[in-house]
């Protein structure tokens, strides 16, 4: 009789161990097929955003705010594009100077420095921005060149202003992306100090939210920021910007002498 109990007893844990297997890879398919759907619908929504930007692009504003960049700048994964660290920058300035702000945001999503060379740098030549960030060089990790990083970035640099504020790369959270990462800020870090560039901790920003950033800050395809992801972004840049704006605006309320035409310079 006890032999039998203990084959039954055996044989019941056998069957909740299953059970509790099976409900956890079912609980695993579910969050992957999620995360699936949520790249699906973000896609959907890139010319959604674009298409804002572009129209935001036509408001006129006593400072000109141009940001280069890729799907982070158009504000991916937030609730709306305004709510991208691009949006919360250019929200920034106006409450900094008091002064209306233009945005004409180049980024495009997908985008390589490469592909912000030959798309984003021919129209920032048309215009005179005040204000200028760039983030850019996140999608050249999955197939990551150090030689053509380099070249790329040293282009983009040439081609902005001396005011530029440079981000690094983000923090990317899994150590063989993080390896890669580390080179590519070192490249950016030679490059952006040889223009005389400001860079923007981006990467040590984002690394101290620690595990709460990587569950909380994060939209539904657990790759582009949310909300308050974009938050944190933004926070990388803004004492840079503000410092930038106090140049343009002065607290004694002195502007500088900035043809005001400029602003309205088609995108």
């Amino acid at each position: 009789m006890r032999a039998l109990r203990r084959i039954l007893s055996a044989a019941a844990g056998l069957v909740v161990g299953a059970a509790v297997a099976l409900l956890g890879w079912q609980r695993v398919r579910a969050k992957q097929a999620a995360v699936a759907e949520g790249r699906v619908r973000l896609n959907e929504l890139l010319p959604v955003h674009s298409k804002w930007w572009r129209d935001a692009a036509k408001d006129p504003g006593e400072l000109l705010y141009v940001a280069i960049g890729d799907s982070a700048a158009q504000g991916i994964g937030a609730s709306a594009p305004k709510n991208s660290y691009v949006g919360v920058i250019a929200d920034h300035l106006r409450a900094v100077t008091g002064r209306s702000v233009r945005v004409v945001n180049l980024s495009v999503s997908g985008a390589t420095v490469a592909l912000a060379v030959a798309d984003q740098l021919p129209r920032i030549a048309a215009l005179e921005p005040d204000i200028v960030t760039v983030s850019i060089g996140a999608n050249d990790i999955a197939a990551f060149d150090p030689a053509l990083f380099r070249v790329g970035l040293r282009a983009v640099f040439a081609a902005v202003p001396e005011h530029a504020i440079v981000a690094d790369l983000p923090y990317f959270y899994l150590p063989r992306n993080e390896r890669l990462v580390a080179e590519g800020n070192r490249i950016l870090r030679e490059e952006a100090a040889a223009r005389g560039l400001e860079v923007a901790p981006l990467h040590a920003t984002m690394r101290r939210q620690g595990l709460r950033g990587a569950l909380t800050q994060f939209a539904e395809d657990l790759f582009h920021p949310n909300d308050h992801g974009y938050r944190v972004w933004a926070s990388a840049f803004l004492p840079a910007v503000t410092a930038r704006a106090r140049e343009l605006y002065p607290r004694d309320g002195r502007a500088s002498t900035v043809p005001a035409d400029r602003r309205t310079v088609s995108a």
